[in-house]
């Protein structure tokens, strides 16, 4: 099986490492897993209002070239995942922006949502499966105690995004066991890191990264990992925890084998 993969900016400047471990996992597991030719920017945010269509044509063309390949969007990046998949159920449920984004970009057949978009930690969960995970495993990652940080957009609207249940979320701490290590479950684990609003007032973005941190390293977390470039710029530099936070491909990376020095 074939998956279409959809790095995004960020992936390809300041988070190369969330994508090359990537990309050395599913070479280990075996998984053909081809990146779009020429793929452009998501869009980076949702746009909240219902008529605005310019800024989701990025996200339409990237779908609907998937759709010519194989049917499935492989994505990594937290919030080209949620903008993807958002834009997707438009072009699903909404007659009014399909209309007109068919229109705009002129497609020879008309988008409608056929493209299934599919999150790396889903591709683990869905298509490889924990039990063979588990079996591809050389380095258990054993004793090493883990928190997994959701944050909002895999997570929310729960249910255009259908990730996981948005209160109780299991697929993080079921990929920490297939790895051989122990989660660690705490309270602030699908809570807001600061997000965007680190640019205008950090001191906020402060207070939230570190009441995360702290309750994590609370509940014994050595370390604490995640999917998404932003809230990793925001847990590593609005933080003042002891705790470490890597981006959940590195630790596969690890306990594959295919992590170099």
């Amino acid at each position: 099986m074939r998956f279409s993969y959809y790095p995004g900016c960020t992936l390809k400047t300041k988070a190369k490492e969330l994508n090359n471990y990537a990309l050395k996992c599913v070479e280990a597991l075996g998984l053909d897993v081809k990146e779009i030719e020429e793929w452009q920017c998501c869009g980076a945010v949702y746009p909240q209002a219902r008529d605005e269509i310019a800024t989701k044509l990025s996200a339409v063309r990237t779908l609907n070239y998937a759709k010519g390949e194989d049917g499935k969007l492989l994505t990594l990046c937290s919030a080209c995942h949620n903008v993807l998949k958002r834009v997707n159920e438009d072009m699903i449920s909404d007659a009014n922006v399909r209309l007109k984004a068919n229109n705009y970009l002129q497609l020879e057949e008309e988008y409608a949502g056929e493209t299934e978009v599919i999150h790396y930690l889903e591709m683990l969960r869905d298509y490889v499966g924990w039990d063979n995970l588990k079996a591809k495993v050389v380095n258990p990652l054993k004793g090493v105690k883990i928190g997994a940080y959701y944050g909002c957009l895999l997570l929310r609207p729960s249910k255009v995004m259908a990730f996981d249940n948005p209160e109780n979320p299991t697929i993080i701490e079921d990929f920490i066991k297939a790895i051989g290590a122990t989660p660690v479950v705490y309270p602030y684990r699908n809570e807001c890191c600061g997000a965007y609003v680190s640019l205008d007032e950090p001191a906020i973005s402060k207070k939230k990264s570190n009441a995360i941190l702290d309750s994590a390293s609370a509940n014994g977390a050595d370390m604490v990992i995640t999917a998404c470039p932003l809230c990793m710029y925001n847990l590593k530099h609005m933080g003042d925890s002891v705790v470490d936070v890597k981006y959940f491909t590195e630790i596969l990376a690890e306990a594959l084998g295919v992590k170099e020095d």
